[in-house]
């Protein structure tokens, strides 16, 4: 592995424990030529994804990208760093899991659209303004709208009156 701070390629492994969710391994390492110290990260990786943008362009996934992603729709959200790292390492085994090794952008969005629907509507609402590039506040409606539809079935049996106010005050908007 090589050193962040001087490029060393020499570094030493000082440390190793399993993170929480065990999903990953965490590694203290130091660097003998500079004395930096540092965290790694040693995860399962089934099999290399290339991502197909929807140019048609083909680049590689990048895990850390897909973890920005869904950490801006979570922001200010009382969603705990641990579900946030779990719900990821979920869409990437889903991913992976498909068995092939290119996926589209599409598909990796809808994927992170399902699994925000079922953690948390606001960011929910919020990654979708993005990916799918709302305009207006009528687009903002519509997912609402859309949320209210599929929630109001279940919703409904259970909570009665409250959810039936819910697509009123959406037509409102």
């Amino acid at each position: 592995m090589r050193c962040p701070f001087c490029g060393g390629e020499d570094t030493q492994v000082k440390d190793s424990r399993p993170t929480e969710e065990h999903a990953a391994i965490r590694r203290r390492r130091v660097c003998p030529a500079c004395g930096g110290r540092f965290t790694t990260f040693e995860r399962v990786q089934l099999r290399e994804l290339t991502v197909i943008k929807r140019s048609g362009r083909k680049v590689p996934f990048d895990r850390n990208k897909l973890s920005r992603s869904v950490e801006v729709a979570l922001r200010k959200r009382p969603i705990p760093a641990e579900r946030i790292e779990q719900m990821v390492s979920s869409i990437v085994r889903q991913l992976e899991s498909t068995g092939e090794s290119e996926v589209t952008s599409a598909r990796i969005g809808e994927t992170v659209l399902q699994a925000l629907r079922d953690l948390d509507g606001v960011a929910y609402v919020r990654f979708a303004s993005v990916y799918r590039d709302f305009r207006e506040a009528s687009d903002f409606a519509e997912v609402l709208r859309e949320i209210a539809r599929d929630g109001a079935a279940g919703d409904m049996q259970r909570e009665g009156a409250v959810q039936a106010a819910v697509p009123v005050a959406i037509k409102k908007l």
